[in-house]
């Protein structure tokens, strides 16, 4: 489909030479374009449809890339790519090759800096400013910035830091709220002022205002801080807090954010008042498509989906769905379990245990640090916590999970979800670190189950059996395609085939199901192998050692980084109990997987039936 206006937008210059009057109707063909394309690739949805109309804005005012806009986690960055130059491989959103559901500098001049995780562009954005103002450069730098993210840390961390900069420092920060979580106090009188205080012309008229008093012999600087407490008096009773105001940033707010030429003004208006500026907009998620505003949690990530219904194009019972059904049935005859999770009920599983137990159901937000840490001071009270969070978010509290979980032998589990490759969502998202730095660490316990029946048991293990803390990593999306003639007989690790036979391939997780499909393929060609399967990855159960060592040839295949890895751990153990064979670790190895399907991945890193075999049957022909 051809777009009247969107199809010759090639840059931000080309934004800026439209006329005003035809903005809204290009916002509504963004909206249109990002619908069609996020029905087919999937995507973030809702977040994007909120923020066309400050998209527009931000390009119209500033001038990317030498103003520089730094867009958090970069969920919301589609109409930014629409309009800086993407348009014309838009259609490749999410895919093979394609360009990214985040910002990535890699891919455009206009990307910043590489989004992914949340609550990190003040502190990035702040950095830029301070580096202009070393380098005299006169450029503003733009965060955007969602409320979301105000639940995490960090972004008082820089609010703080960078509040303190005081006069000359280009910096803007946009608080996007779109759950109505601040401001629901806020009245007619105080959005009136906000108008007011949006204007450009008010910096104006209050710099030349400070400056004639300051002249003023023996009286005017008196006048002039006595002036500036009647109004810090006024707008404390208007707008209830200052708290942005406080911390040494101008407060323009709230501007509604759908309106362009209010946004336009507020933008101006923040240019001119020569302070850090904390601009708050007020904006709808899921804007112009109904059926994500009615649900904008579900519309937030959304895999392909029927535009007319909303419906999912792809269903099926998923790692995450199953994990929130076992937990929230064993809470039901223990009321020591509590659930923890980082702005991710819905997305973990746990939107039912949420709705059942909601006392034992604890939501931090975005704050990785503070769940793990809470869920420990969980535990220390006597209950017992389990925390699910991403793998790809755990990272964010490795200290955490280090000092006040492991170190103290606290019993937590830790229900790590999307470990190993997640797709589509690229190289921020895939889990493949979690292995390697949970196995770093002492007096912990880590289960990988191949199929739902394994992630219960291992579930059950860590709530009832192993000590300490625990992690069970599972990957995202439906179970993978088990033998048929593979039962599952509990316990950490077991042998699939011929005991005697000369190749041993070991994996763990998803990639028992590729590495059973592997050892078919290699019979086919005359070669006995036999799969030693692990459950528990941590420790290595010493049973599952000595059984490859009956192998002439051992191959360990991992889904995750190699160095530091598993693999290397069985290795380690392997020749310390006198192995005598050859051995090979195939996984990630020194790099971030790209953006790519799952299959994809898996193919692309031999870590796929025939990639595994292909291995195996090269190096034996040798």
């Amino acid at each position: 489909m051809e777009y009247k206006y969107l199809s010759k937008i090639k840059s931000p210059e080309d934004l800026r030479a439209l006329d005003a009057s035809v903005l809204p109707a290009l916002a509504e063909e963004i909206r249109d374009k990002m619908i069609r394309t996020v029905s087919v690739s999937g995507g973030h949805l809702a977040s994007n449809l909120g923020v066309v109309e400050l998209t527009i804005a931000l390009h119209r005012v500033f001038h990317s890339p030498e103003d520089k806009i730094v867009w958090d986690v970069g969920h919301q960055c589609y109409p930014h790519k629409l309009l800086t130059g993407r348009y014309d491989r838009f259609d490749t959103l999410r895919g093979p090759e394609g360009i990214s559901g985040f910002t990535r500098r890699y891919e455009s001049e206009h990307d910043i800096f590489s989004g992914g995780h949340s609550s990190v562009a003040l502190s990035a954005a702040y950095g830029i400013a301070e580096a202009n103002k070393l380098s005299g450069s006169k450029n503003y730098t733009v965060a955007v910035v969602g409320d979301g993210a105000f639940t995490g840390g960090m972004v008082y961390e820089a609010l703080n830091n960078a509040g303190h900069s005081g006069k000359g420092t280009k910096l803007i920060v946009i608080l996007n709220e779109n759950e109505m979580s601040i401001s629901k106090n806020v009245g007619s009188l105080a959005k009136y002022f906000a108008t007011i205080r949006a204007n450009p012309r008010y910096f104006r008229l209050k710099a030349k205002t400070e400056n004639v008093l300051n002249h003023i012999p023996v009286i005017g600087r008196r006048l002039a801080k006595a002036l500036f407490n009647l109004k810090t008096s006024l707008k404390n009773r208007i707008y209830k807090s200052t708290l942005f105001e406080d911390m040494g940033f101008r407060y323009i707010g709230p501007i509604n954010g759908h309106s362009i030429p209010n946004l336009t003004d507020a933008l101006l208006g923040a240019v001119e008042a020569d302070y850090p500026v904390l601009l708050h907009i007020t904006t709808v998620k899921g804007k112009g498509y109904e059926l994500a505003e009615q649900n904008p949690e579900i519309f937030h990530g959304i895999s392909a989906f029927n535009i007319e219904t909303g419906e999912k194009k792809l269903s099926g019972v998923s790692f995450s769905d199953t994990f929130g059904a076992f937990l929230r049935n064993a809470a039901v005859n223990d009321k020591r379990i509590c659930a923890v999770t980082a702005a991710m009920a819905l997305g973990t599983g746990l939107e039912g245990f949420q709705k059942e137990f909601p006392k034992r159901f604890f939501d931090v937000g975005i704050a990785e640090q503070h769940a793990v840490t809470f869920a420990a001071g969980l535990a220390r009270g006597g209950m017992l916590p389990v925390v699910a969070i991403y793998s790809t978010f755990l990272q964010r509290a490795y200290d955490q999970i280090i000092h006040d979980c492991a170190m103290q032998q606290l019993k937590i589990v830790f229900a790590v979800d999307r470990a190993g490759f997640v797709g589509d969502d690229g190289e921020s998202h895939h889990g493949l670190f979690d292995a390697a730095f949970l196995n770093s660490i002492p007096d912990i316990t880590v289960f990988a189950p191949a199929n739902f029946e394994e992630l219960e048991s291992c579930l059950y293990q860590a709530l009832y059996k192993a000590e300490g803390s625990v992690a069970v990593r599972y990957p995202r999306g439906v179970e993978p395609k088990l033998p048929t003639d593979y039962k599952y007989m509990g316990g950490g690790w077991q042998c699939y085939g011929d005991d005697a036979a000369e190749i041993a391939l070991v994996t763990y997780g998803r990639c028992f199901a590729e590495a059973a499909a592997a050892k078919a393929l290699l019979e086919e060609k005359g070669v006995r192998a036999k799969v030693v399967k692990l459950a528990q990855i941590k420790p290595v159960p010493k049973e599952a050692v000595k059984c490859a060592m009956g192998a002439d040839r051992v191959y360990f295949f991992e889904e995750g980084q190699r160095f530091g890895g598993i693999g290397e751990t069985f290795a380690d153990k392997l020749f310390k109990y006198g192995y005598r064979g050859a051995y090979r670790n195939t996984g990630v190895e020194g790099q971030f997987a790209v953006q790519n399907t799952v299959a994809g991945l898996l193919k692309l890193y031999h870590l796929d039936a025939a990639g595994m075999a292909d291995t195996v049957l090269k190096e034996i022909a040798l």
